[in-house]
């Protein structure tokens, strides 16, 4: 009776934690570049009764053993790295990434230190460079920041990278800005730090280290940078009220097992009388 008891409780404090993670996705659903979690579930060791005997040919049978699982805990909290929908905003330093990969960003303009993100708000500050809306410096393929001339008077970004210049002049040429992006082997095993950004761990690329190149790299399989778009949140508003529900019920059940629990104890009890 005390197993059922400790496996309602393993089962209250799973859906809690599920919750906790549905109550993210939903509080995000409008965050630029937010992927969304999900937690995983396994059983706890079970503990054996009677243990497996094997049959013998013409004698006996087998016997399979007898086990009584002990509960529930975490498996895995996963990050569901796939595309967010695109919101069109006609603003050419809004960027977003169509396939695989992260922007590089830095607070000190330096690859070390440097983050990932694919938050692609960024904007020209008062010295005309290229930053987040924190002040994190874009990187561009070479790891450094994007710093525009002074005779540019607008500019374009294709969907390679490369920053398109118009002079003073009118006249419209290639910088030798081409904005930077990387991909990781494992992105689920990005570290989140908030702001938009994660934080690469030895276990999302080796020895948690990364190099920077372009956007459409055949070898790395980047995506494409569409200038004057930005990627919204991918939480499905419709699967997460329906984990919730599933949640709550699960949460329900696991306390209806405690207080059942409690009374055949109490009937154990009274016994006595």
């Amino acid at each position: 009776m005390l197993r059922s008891m400790y496996s309602g409780v393993s089962g209250m404090r799973g859906f809690q934690t599920k919750l906790d993670v549905i109550g993210n996705n939903i509080a995000n659903v409008n965050t630029i570049g937010f992927k969304a979690g999900r937690v995983m579930f396994r059983d706890i060791l079970s503990q054996s009764v009677a243990g497996v005997t094997a049959p013998v040919d013409g004698e006996s049978g087998g016997v399979n053993a007898k086990q009584i699982g002990l509960g529930v805990s975490i498996a895995a909290i996963d990050t569901l790295h796939t595309p967010g929908s695109a919101m069109t905003t006609n603003k050419p330093t809004d960027l977003r990434i169509d396939g695989d990969g992260f922007f590089v960003v830095s607070p000190t303009g330096e690859v070390d230190g440097s983050f990932l993100t694919r938050d692609g708000n960024f904007k020209l500050d008062g010295a005309r460079q290229l930053v987040t809306a924190d002040g994190l410096f874009v990187l561009d393929a070479g790891g450094g920041p994007i710093v525009l001339e002074d005779t540019v008077t607008a500019f374009t970004i294709a969907q390679n990278g490369t920053i398109i210049a118009v002079n003073i002049d009118g006249t419209t040429e290639a910088t030798e800005f081409q904005i930077g992006m990387t991909k990781v082997v494992n992105p689920d095993a990005l570290e989140k730090l908030g702001g938009n950004l994660y934080r690469v761990t030895p276990n999302a690329n080796p020895e948690g280290e990364f190099d920077i190149g372009t956007a459409q790299d055949p070898e790395t399989g980047t995506g494409s940078i569409i200038s004057g778009q930005l990627e919204m949140s991918n939480v499905d508003l419709t699967s997460e009220f329906t984990e919730m529900i599933i949640a709550q019920r699960g949460f329900q059940a696991n306390s209806r097992i405690i207080t059942t629990s409690d009374e055949v104890l109490q009937e154990v009890v009274n016994l006595k009388r």
